[in-house]
């Protein structure tokens, strides 16, 4: 029911920003709980952000906080990541995820994205 395209992922130089969003289509994308995931090659489907349908819970990965803010904007429905300070062992896929119950476990979200790779260099 509800499909979700990643978009802004690239190569950057450590320190660097990028801004990604995951553009969903389908009903009711403001009742759905919203997050961002990332999988380097041979490691396990990592947390990175997540917020609540209301905007009202945001959760952020210890190794990404004060560094990534997630934010979301019902009316393009759209939710977004935003990564200042990168570094390289942020490098990975990035997939955002949908799902009805708020929460940081991969397996319990619903919906996914394709992915979008993102790249930084030392």
């Amino acid at each position: 029911q509800v499909q979700l395209v990643e978009s802004g992922g690239g190569l950057v130089q450590a320190g660097g920003s990028l801004r990604l969003s995951c553009a969903a289509s389908g009903r009711t994308f403001s009742s759905y709980n919203m997050g961002w995931f990332r999988q380097a090659p041979a490691k396990e489907r990592e947390f990175v952000a997540a917020i609540s349908w209301n905007g009202g819970m945001i959760h952020f990965a210890d190794s990404v906080k004060g560094r990534f803010t997630i934010s979301r904007d019902d009316a393009k429905n759209t939710v977004y990541l935003q990564m200042n300070s990168l570094k390289p062992e942020d490098t990975a896929v990035y997939y955002c995820a949908a799902d009805r119950v708020f929460g940081v476990i991969a397996s319990r979200y619903q919906y996914w994205g394709q992915g979008t790779q993102v790249t930084v260099s030392s």
